[in-house]
């Protein structure tokens, strides 16, 4: 280890050697870096690695600076870690600052009437393809070609709602033909069958009683797309019906381990620490905006145990003015419990509205604290 730390301090330069998202060697101006580094500037595009402790920040990174002897200025995550140094925890120089995120989600909303390339966001924020896509899918929880898709299924949704022409609906939305709008919206019907309430899809059902309620799920022949909780069997049957008025509901007997799936991930004990079951993963088929898409993807990422307010996981998303959003995403979550919203508790720590209760969310968090500590402990 001192060996190393000896080697890291030895490769200080006044100008480090670094390659640009395209590959083509450039040279880092180390004392404008160095500057910036002070100044915390949120604007460098570059890292630096200090050899005193062998872990690579952000320029903007919030820890105390360090001596100028000890810093390295890398171009990219990958040729810090190629030099021996380890990403910060606190700044977390390899996820996506939320403003290079912003730009990309603003140029596919504004371009959603046609397929856009990596490599043309990766010119938008000078990054390489496989960085832009690793990095959006990260903040974002889907691809950027996933979000395009989403922003057109939504606003397909929202203009078959208001009636009039489907096609009309369909090219508005920025679909070439109605074929590419049942390919990509994941409707899981035709956008006329959509526009008329989803008469004639098909969802199959289960239900079995556990210690929080009775337990439903629904599922399309693409995945789980409604689980409710309910103090009896037919009050649970009646929350799908409510929400599916049109389809062709029928129970399926073979849904019953999905039941089974979906509460594992509460109170299974050989659960990870994330939330995931062991076992295999369930099939989700959400339909919503791409927002709220995003939403209910961090709520996934919210381990069990834990607990988040709705303006942490707006910070979380890196969109803080969002709380308000966030609110109505978990109201809008249909699959209770793989989608945990009951994770998210007002700011003070208070057990704001659920939508299957106040009290089944009091029970649901304190079995996954109680797994937590037995975790720990064992």
């Amino acid at each position: 280890m001192m060996v190393a730390t000896m080697e890291m301090r030895k490769n200080t330069e006044a100008g480090a050697r670094t390659a640009s998202p395209q590959g083509t060697a450039s040279l880092l101006d180390a004392e404008t870096a160095w500057r910036q580094v002070v100044e915390r500037d949120a604007a460098a595009r570059f890292f630096y690695g200090v050899a005193s402790t062998g872990v690579f920040c952000r320029p903007e990174c919030g820890s105390r600076r360090p001596l100028r002897a000890n810093v390295r200025f890398f171009g990219s995550t990958a040729e810090a870690r190629a030099a021996g140094f380890r990403p910060c925890k606190r700044c977390r120089p390899e996820s996506a600052p939320a403003d290079v995120v912003k730009r990309i989600a603003a140029h596919l909303e504004g371009n959603r009437d046609r397929a856009v390339p990596l490599a043309e966001l990766g010119e938008l924020v000078e990054m390489s393809p496989f960085t832009v896509q690793r990095l959006f899918k990260q903040k974002m929880g889907v691809s950027p070609l996933a979000y395009q898709r989403a922003l057109r299924a939504s606003s397909l949704r929202r203009n078959l709602k208001q009636g009039g022409s489907v096609t009309d609906a369909i090219y508005e939305a920025g679909f070439g033909s109605s074929s590419r709008a049942y390919e990509g919206a994941a409707l899981g019907m035709t956008p006329g069958r959509f526009a008329q309430g989803g008469r004639g899809e098909r969802i199959g059902w289960g239900a079995a009683l556990t210690r929080f309620g009775w337990i439903l799920v629904g599922a399309t022949e693409r995945g789980l797309c409604w689980l409710s909780i309910a103090g009896d069997e037919a009050e649970a049957e009646a929350t799908l019906r409510a929400e599916f008025p049109a389809a062709d509901l029928h129970r399926d007997a073979s849904l019953a381990s999905w039941v089974e799936a979906a509460l594992a991930t509460v109170e299974d004990g050989s659960a990870r620490r994330d939330g995931a079951t062991h076992g295999p993963e369930l099939k989700l088929d959400l339909r919503g905006t791409a927002f709220q898409l995003r939403v209910w993807q961090a709520l996934r990422g919210i381990p069990r145990g834990e607990t988040r307010s709705y303006s942490q996981l707006a910070r979380e998303m890196g969109d803080p003015k969002s709380t308000r959003a966030v609110a109505r995403a978990c109201a809008m979550n249909r699959v209770a419990l793989v989608v945990p919203c009951h994770r998210v508790v007002g700011v003070s720590g208070s057990l704001t509205g659920y939508r299957w209760g106040v009290e089944r969310k009091r029970l649901l968090l304190a079995t996954e604290h109680a797994l937590g500590q037995l975790a720990l402990s064992s």
